[in-house]
Formats: C-alpha cells, sequence, structure tokens
C-alpha cells in the first residue's frame, strides 16, 4: 500500500506514554500495524516520544499533560501551537494523503478549517460527544473532514452534524489480546481491580464504599490529575487541590482507603499492570458516565478478567453478559456480581479478545476507513 498518514497525537503525552495515557496508548498500538500494512506514518506527538515511525515532527520538547487542567486563561494556547506545527509542516510538503487526528476539539476546528486542497482528515472520537456542543453541533467539513467513534453507542448520541460526517466506528484494541487464547491461566487472587484515571465519571468511589461495605478486597490504579504515586500527592500539599480531580479523590475517595480492604497504589504500567489484573477475580467499572471506547476493558479480557460493570456505553458492545462479564443497571448491585464473577471461565474472556480486539482487526478497520475518507473527498484528493 503506497499511503502516508500524519498520525497527529497532540503535545500531552509522549507516543508510547510513560504510564497512563489514554490516547497515546491507542496511536502506539496502532501504528506499528499499520506500517506493517504498507502505510507510511510522520507522527505529530512531542519530541520524546519513541515509537518507531517513518518521520517525527513536534513543537514541544515534552509532553503537556501537567498543565491540562490548569485554568484555561493559562494553557489555552498548548493545543494551538502544536496544531500551528502540524498545519505548517501540511502546506510545506505535498506527500500526505491523509491525516489521522485525535486532538480533542481544537485539532477537528483547525484542520477543518484549511483550505480546500489540504489533504483529506479522519478525525477519531475518543471522549464524551456531549461536552462541544457548539463545535459539534454546527460542524461544517465538508467532504474533506470525516470523523469516526470508538463505539456505536458513542456515535449515537452524537449532535446530528458530527453524525453527518461520520464514516462509522473502529473498536479499540490492546496487543494482550495477541494469542490471549493460547496463554496459560494465572492463579487468581481475591482482589478487584479499578484501572483507570481517578475522576467522578470513573466511580472509583462507588466502588470503594461496594468494597468497605461488601466485603471485597480493592486495588485502585491509576493518575489523581498530573500526580501518579501516592508520595507525589502527598508531598504536593495544598496546592494539589486546585486540580477537580484531586479535590474528588480527597473528599469522595480517599475516606474509604485503608491501605488493607481499599488500596490506592498510583498509575502502574508494564508487567506489573498486567500482572495485576490477570490476578484479579474481576475488573470493576461503576462507571457514572458513557464510556466512549474502553481500553481497560478490552485489556481486562484479553487478561482474562472477566468485568463486571454497570451497562453504561460502550460496554454492553464488549462484554457479553454471563460469558466474559456481568452487567447492571443498577450500581448497588455491582458488590454481589463482584462475588459471582469468579464463577465465570477466565478463557473465554481470552477467547473473546483474541478475536475481536488485536491491533490487526483495529489497523485493517482503519485502512478501509482511510479509503472510504479518500474516496469521498473531493475529486482532486481522491486516490488515483
Amino acid at each position: 500500500m503506497s499511503l502516508t498518514v500524519l498520525m497527529n497525537a497532540g503535545p500531552w503525552l509522549s507516543v508510547p506514554p510513560p504510564g497512563y495515557g489514554g490516547i497515546e496508548n491507542v496511536i502506539a498500538t496502532l501504528v506499528p500495524e499499520l506500517r506493517r500494512l504498507g502505510v507510511r506514518v510522520v507522527l505529530a506527538s512531542v519530541g520524546t516520544s519513541a515509537l518507531p515511525v517513518d518521520e517525527r515532527i513536534s513543537v514541544f520538547p515534552d509532553g503537556q499533560f501537567a498543565a491540562l487542567q490548569r485554568p484555561y486563561n493559562q494553557v489555552c494556547g498548548l493545543a494551538q501551537a502544536h496544531l500551528a506545527g502540524v498545519v505548517r509542516e501540511l502546506r510545506s510538503r505535498d506527500d500526505v494523503d491523509l491525516v489521522h487526528d485525535h486532538v480533542e476539539a481544537v485539532g477537528l476546528a483547525t484542520l477543518a478549517a484549511m483550505e480546500p486542497d489540504a489533504p483529506p482528515v479522519l478525525h477519531t472520537l475518543h471522549w464524551d460527544l456531549a461536552k462541544h456542543p457548539a463545535l459539534y453541533g454546527h460542524l461544517d467539513g465538508g467532504d474533506r473532514v470525516r470523523v469516526n467513534g470508538v463505539s456505536a453507542s458513542q456515535l449515537a448520541r452524537a449532535p446530528r452534524a458530527l453524525r453527518d460526517h461520520s464514516v462509522g466506528h473502529v473498536h479499540l484494541s490492546t496487543p494482550l489480546a495477541v494469542d490471549a487464547d493460547r496463554r496459560p491461566s494465572p492463579v487468581k487472587g481475591d482482589h478487584v481491580v479499578v484501572l483507570g484515571r481517578i475522576n467522578p465519571g470513573k466511580g472509583q468511589d462507588v466502588a470503594a464504599r461496594l468494597a468497605q461495605r461488601t466485603g471485597f478486597r480493592l486495588v485502585l490504579a491509576g493518575p489523581v490529575g498530573p500526580y501518579h504515586r501516592p508520595e507525589e500527592l502527598a508531598a504536593a500539599g495544598a496546592e494539589a487541590r486546585q486540580n477537580p480531580d484531586v479535590r474528588f479523590f480527597l473528599d469522595e475517595v480517599a475516606p474509604h482507603v485503608d491501605g488493607d480492604r481499599v488500596r490506592w497504589v498510583g498509575t502502574v504500567a508494564g508487567q506489573e499492570r498486567d500482572d495485576l489484573v490477570a490476578s484479579a477475580r474481576a475488573m470493576l467499572f461503576p462507571l457514572r458516565w458513557e464510556e466512549p471506547g474502553g481500553t481497560a476493558v478490552v485489556e481486562s479480557l484479553a487478561l482474562g478478567t472477566p468485568v463486571v460493570a454497570t451497562a453504561r456505553g460502550c460496554l454492553p458492545e464488549l462484554v457479553t453478559h454471563g460469558r466474559t462479564g456481568l452487567l447492571t443497571g443498577h450500581e448497588e448491585q455491582l458488590g454481589e456480581l463482584v462475588h459471582a464473577a469468579g464463577l465465570l471461565d477466565p478463557q473465554e474472556c481470552r477467547r473473546e479478545a483474541a478475536l475481536r480486539f488485536t491491533p490487526a482487526v483495529m489497523a485493517q478497520r482503519y485502512v478501509a476507513l482511510y479509503e472510504r475518507v479518500r474516496q469521498l473527498a473531493p475529486t482532486g484528493l481522491q486516490p488515483a
């Protein structure tokens, strides 16, 4: 395949990220498979990104994630500076066939505002589509700019103007799904895991209360705002409360963290994360929002750990109730489902992951979308 794609990862974290990093992990999973399919990739990220690609461009030497939740007037230029660098690059060359953009809101707005003969764009929507009604409700990308979701349920809730630009959805994947069905089952422990950035939408406070009330051991793994380890948060002092996720953790979650029944271990990555999840009785998702993509869901299945969750967002698309997990519409039922999850077969979870959630499956789907976007683009931009 002769295709050059500018992959716009944004200025927040390196690719792959050092620990937590949802979108950056998706890109780090996707790009190697695209290159195996013959796609040439130009990565727009930060200077510390180490993912093997054909070319790199960057505006910032390192990730800007720590600034992400500061007041808007202090940080509003960061994403714009990165996008300005991307636009300069696109205007200086004529070999980019398509831009695959992952930068929330400003990526879509900036690329849609480029001149009509700019490369076609596929903008992947990784987040809650109710967040930007003024942008999404009036989007006009013409025939040059298209979007895709990371689940059908996410797109179903999108404003009409956004759906009119959609070319479909692609479920997320994980390298852990490759040959997942051939791996032996690890010994299961008695703990349950909630994996992900700690914030109200993920419901870690619900999980902690249920653990204390119904008697299961809970490990909370993920950053609190910019703080990846408990000692980092402890050292930050009162200033840390300026971050809304820190306030949520301190006020709603920390009172239930006793270091025994409920533990917060901070960000885990690599083998440490895999061992924690694979040995868990269940992965718990006490969601308060409509989860759009569910990276941690497919990782859990690939590691042979059933999912227990509120049936919101993409969860019913990813989890087969009674086979690879247990879903409910009532968060108070999650505690009893955690105890029932031990009856599910971990091998069923791994088989499902190996079939549906490998990087190769995701990359093949994106290549098909790239061709679709180019076919829908104005005549002068269509492939020969």
